[in-house]
């Protein structure tokens, strides 16, 4: 592994699956995925069968609480241990990754592994960071996680960095030469119960495409007079764990352990935000036990000093959408608006009188919900092009604020990294 303090990362000694391995089999998705399905994990259980695969070396989140998570959190360690002693997973020595996605909704979305240096990385609000959470983080959601990383010599990453670069000159450069220096796939693989097809190019450190990766880096955070170069895209809770577990033992380091001890350092796929392939859904609020019109009246005393306007939006003002069952939507809009996202000022209103909502991904399933007694709010999507100075601003974005994509596009566990 190759260390590069000042950009906040390191050029990994990834491990994958031994040649020959069924990856179909091997890779698995994202564990907080599915997480009120079981049937997707019993279904994955029997894409895997008894073969090597990354779905014995996670927890699934749907197993929380349960007799599973005390069953899975015994042989995930045991299990990685005999995954390393038998070879099934082996290093590729030190270098990146590019990775490219497909699906039935996006032919393409370019991605690079590396190591995101964690003492670079920061989850509280309103760090200046070079890597920095995107929203808040639920503190219970991290201790199974942590457990997992204090047992077991491996870690598999779900996790998904964004990088802001509008030009295309770090991952698009970086396959425009591998692509005319001849450099073919490592791997190539469908992925299990429909989430499409993966490839993955090794490229070695020191080569002429590795070293215009960590220029093109270099590069965006010298553009950045914020300091920033990192965003925490997906997996915001995989990677506070991660800040945790290496919290925990560094305390017990020299300070020339603690500069290249692999646990400082996780694994993760760094995305650029302007990728095609990567789209950013709103996730609205439906809110409880309440009309439309008590909504609205809410709404004018909470926002009494921020320019509400009710069905007459002015230019440039802050709006959002109330939907009811059988009755016309109502839009409301703010010309100084409390935050600067529409999702912000709505979530502000929300916790501070105490609404109870809940977090709904799709209009329909809004307007659904908003047919039987309770308040639909539609947001907008958050855009790419104000994502980076959004939360230069804000700190991080109101919990729900964004989904990157759906449920199935996810990002896969297959590579692997050490962590001790």
């Amino acid at each position: 592994m190759r260390t590069i303090s000042d950009l906040g990362f390191a050029v990994p000694d990834i491990l994958i699956p031994q040649q020959g391995s069924d990856l179909k089999k091997w890779a698995v998705i994202a564990c907080d995925q599915y997480t009120s399905e079981p049937e997707y994990w019993k279904s994955a259980e029997g894409e895997a069968g008894d073969a090597p695969s990354a779905l014995n070396l996670v927890l699934p989140e749907v197993y929380l609480g349960t007799d599973e998570e005390t069953k899975k959190l015994e042989s995930i360690a045991r299990t990685a241990r005999k995954y390393l002693d038998d070879g099934i997973l082996q290093s590729l020595g030190t270098g990146f990754i590019l990775t490219d996605r497909s699906t039935s909704l996006h032919p393409s979305r370019k991605g690079l592994m590396a190591a995101i240096d964690l003492e670079g990385y920061s989850f509280e609000p309103g760090n200046k960071n070079i890597c920095r959470a995107t929203e808040g983080t639920v503190l219970s959601r991290i201790p199974p996680r942590i457990r997992i990383r204090a047992n077991s010599p491996l870690e598999l990453p779900h996790i998904m960095i964004l990088i802001d670069d509008p030009e295309g000159i770090t991952i698009e450069k970086a396959f425009a030469m591998a692509k005319e220096e001849g450099i073919t796939p490592l791997y190539d693989t469908d992925l299990m119960l429909g989430s499409g097809h993966i490839t993955g190019t090794f490229i070695p450190d020191g080569s002429a495409v590795a070293d215009s990766i960590v220029n093109g880096l270099a590069a965006l955070k010298n553009a950045n007079s914020d300091g920033l170069l990192f965003l925490v895209g997906d997996g915001n809770h995989s990677l506070a764990s991660a800040k945790a577990h290496w919290e925990n033992i560094r305390k017990d380091l020299s300070d020339e352990e603690k500069q290249d001890h692999p646990a400082r350092y996780a694994l993760a796929e760094i995305v650029n935000i302007h990728d095609k392939g990567l789209d950013f859904e709103p996730i609205h609020r439906v809110i409880f036990n309440i009309s439309s019109d008590e909504f609205i009246r809410k709404a004018n005393e909470y926002f009494k000093d921020s320019g509400i306007e009710i069905n007459s939006p002015s230019d440039g003002a802050q709006s959002f959408t109330v939907v009811s069952g059988g009755k016309e939507d109502i839009t409301v809009s703010l010309s100084n608006p409390p935050h600067t996202l529409a999702v912000g000022s709505v979530q502000m209103m929300i916790d501070s009188l105490g609404l109870e909502c809940d977090y709904i991904h799709g209009e329909d399933s809004v307007r659904k919900l908003a047919d039987s007694g309770n308040t639909g709010i539609l947001v907008p999507a958050i855009s790419k092009d104000t994502f980076f100075s959004t939360v230069e601003k804000e700190g991080v974005f109101p919990r729900k604020t964004f989904s990157m994509g759906e449920a199935f596009e996810k990002r896969f566990y297959l590579e692997a990294k050490k962590i001790e």
